[in-house]
């Protein structure tokens, strides 16, 4: 199995990247998420790098020109430590590629439980910050958002929520 390495790319040239990688023999993988974004005033989906700025990148060979990686069109540099390159530990790479469909799309895992603060990263409460009340069987979780000063309920299937950060304010916290 061959060792798996993380580039920093230039600012949107993930595609520029991968294509010239690609030509020089080397594996890519670029793991996204859907999100869903307002844009005029309506939501719509959009499919973006999970990690941003990085690519990860592999070479099917034992000896491997990393020094042609830092040249090509589109890439910035190897993640190395000193001058060192530092390969992404192998089990990592596994259950990432195992998180992502045949798109490289990753699914996360909903391992959450009542009583878990939430943000909504799809549908129209997109971005907002809530509190699981229940869970169902049928995948989908009871989120208390507290909405214009008001506990509100909504459904929401579990494949839009993930764990919000500490830092992020409430949904009802406006100043």
């Amino acid at each position: 199995m061959a060792e798996w390495f993380l580039a920093q790319v230039k600012p949107n040239s993930d595609l520029i990247a991968k294509r010239n990688l690609a030509r020089q023999g080397f594996a890519t993988f670029q793991p996204m998420e859907k999100r869903t974004i307002a844009s005029g005033g309506k939501f719509r989906e959009q499919i973006r790098p999970f990690f941003s700025g990085y690519l990860f990148v592999s070479y099917p060979e034992t000896s491997a020109p990393w020094s042609l990686v830092n040249s090509t069109y589109g890439v910035s540099r190897l993640v190395r430590f000193g001058a060192k390159l530092a390969p992404v530990p192998r089990g990592v790479m596994t259950q990432l590629r195992a998180a992502c469909d045949t798109d490289d799309i990753i699914a996360l895992t909903d391992n959450f439980v009542a009583g878990a603060t939430v943000e909504i990263m799809a549908g129209s409460f997109t971005g907002l910050i809530g509190e699981i009340g229940q869970l169902s069987p049928d995948r989908r979780a009871m989120v208390l958002l507290d909405f214009m000063g008001k506990q509100t309920k909504v459904s929401v299937p579990t494949s839009h929520l993930k764990a919000a950060r500490a830092s992020v304010k409430q949904s009802g916290d406006y100043q």
